[in-house]
């Protein structure tokens, strides 16, 4: 006799395909997050390295801020928001230097965490889906072996015929709890690796602006008395 998927899984009991189902609606969802966040981190760390090159060109803060309010879906677009808008706040109030640096600084930090923590959102299902599903696998297999020794018990007898559908039953569970983990596993810890090379790029980002920052308030800053006497 051949060997059908389907058909094994038509004739096994409804706690088997409940199970079956389960698993098969934790791939779907796992699948699809996978791919979505395939395509977000690839355009984050896209647009995140090309965003730092521009504004490292750029010849003032206002124009380097400009150019990354042209792409609003770049993670560095709400980073610079961030301390843009601590910045001139900072500078409404009269504050000296050293708290508007220190300010922004604490602003950059937080857009920072922002932006990851927006980009790390629902990878814990995929990390819930890749720990559980095994799990669930294995209770459909317990209760095929379960259904084969009742089986057993019911018919008097332990010929291969009367235990086959419930081995079967159970090593189909296996099977699919086993696929619906590995590639959530996998993808998960890509995904991790890749928010850390994000992580680094929005650190360094922040980084630069802040530097930016520092360079513009001590170009504006006073000359002092006596420095411009010794000049």
């Amino acid at each position: 006799m051949e060997f059908s998927f389907f058909e094994i899984v038509a004739q096994s009991g409804l706690i088997a395909k409940v199970v079956l189902a389960i698993l098969g609606f934790m791939s779907v969802i796992s699948w699809g997050l996978m791919i979505q966040k395939a395509i977000m981190l690839s355009s984050a760390d896209s647009k995140a390295r090309d965003g730092t090159e521009r504004f490292g060109k750029a010849a003032n803060l206002r124009e380097a801020v400009q150019l990354l309010g042209s792409d609003p879906s770049s993670p560095l677009y709400y980073i610079a928001h961030q301390g843009v808008q601590e910045f001139n706040r900072s500078k409404e109030l009269g504050n000296s230097s050293e708290v508007v640096v220190d300010n922004v600084r604490r602003a950059l930090r937080q857009g920072v965490g922002s932006e990851l923590a927006r980009l790390q959102s629902s990878l814990s299902l995929l990390a819930t889906t890749a720990n559980t599903a095994p799990f669930i696998g294995l209770f459909g297999t317990v209760w095929g072996i379960m259904q084969s020794f009742h089986s057993i018990g019911m018919l008097k007898s332990a010929s291969l015929a009367t235990v086959a559908p419930g081995i079967s039953e159970a090593l189909i569970a296996t099977s699919v709890g086993l696929a619906v983990a590995v590639p959530a596993t996998i993808g998960f810890n890509i995904f991790m690796g890749r928010l850390s090379q994000v992580d680094t790029l929005l650190v360094n980002f922040a980084s630069a602006f802040l530097n930016r920052v520092q360079r513009e308030l001590n170009a504006h800053r006073p000359v002092s008395r006596a420095s411009s006497m010794e000049a």
